[in-house]
C-alpha cells in the first residue's frame, strides 16, 4: 500500500513538473519571439536610415559611449564620432544600400541589460553615374541596451570585409 502511494505521488509530481516545464518553455518562447521582433524592428529602422542617409534617425540608435569595431576601419568611440563618420560617408555622393540576409538573424537576451544581435548582411553601392553593384557580404554583432524604453547600440563589431568592392 505504501509503495502504491509513493508511486502515485511520484507520478503526480512528475506530471506537475512536466506541465510546469512546458508552460515555462512556452513563456520563454513568447519572450524570445518578442525580443527577436523588437531587435529585428530596430535593425530595420536603423538600416533604413543608413540606406537613406537619414542622420537624424540614425543617431537615435546609439549610446553616447558606443564602441564600433570594424575590421578594416578600426575603432570608433562615441556617438559624435560615429555620426561624423556617417555624415562623411553620405557626403561622398555614393549611394549605399544594406540588405539583411534572410534567415541569418539571431537574437539572444542579456539579462538585465538588453540583447545580442548576430547576422550577415550585404552592402550595395552606386557610384555617381554608375549602376548599383554588390560591395560584399559581411558579418556583424550588435550589443543592444534597453534603457528608458528604447533600444540603443552599445557595441558594434563588423567583420569579414576581406572581399570589399567599392570601385
Amino acid at each position: 500500500m505504501v509503495r502504491k502511494i509513493l508511486s502515485l505521488t511520484f507520478l503526480a509530481l512528475l506530471s506537475a513538473n512536466l506541465c510546469w516545464s512546458q508552460q515555462t518553455s512556452q513563456v520563454q518562447s513568447k519572450a524570445n519571439i518578442s525580443l527577436f521582433n523588437q531587435i529585428a524592428a530596430a535593425d530595420s529602422t536603423l538600416f533604413h536610415a543608413v540606406n537613406t542617409c537619414d542622420s537624424v534617425t540614425y543617431i537615435k540608435f546609439f549610446n553616447p559611449d558606443v564602441e564600433f569595431y570594424h575590421d578594416l576601419g578600426g575603432l570608433t568611440v562615441g556617438s559624435d564620432n560615429e555620426l561624423k563618420s556617417f555624415k562623411e560617408m553620405c557626403a561622398r555622393g555614393s549611394h549605399i544600400r544594406r540588405e539583411l540576409i534572410k534567415g541569418s538573424l539571431e537574437v539572444y537576451p542579456i539579462r538585465g541589460y538588453g540583447a545580442i544581435e548576430i547576422a550577415t548582411h550585404r552592402f550595395y553601392h552606386t557610384n555617381k553615374g554608375q549602376q548599383e553593384k554588390l560591395s560584399g557580404t559581411y558579418k556583424f554583432l550588435h550589443v543592444w541596451q534597453f534603457k528608458d524604453n528604447q533600444w540603443k547600440l552599445a557595441r558594434i563589431i563588423s567583420y569579414g570585409h576581406e572581399e570589399m568592392h567599392n570601385d
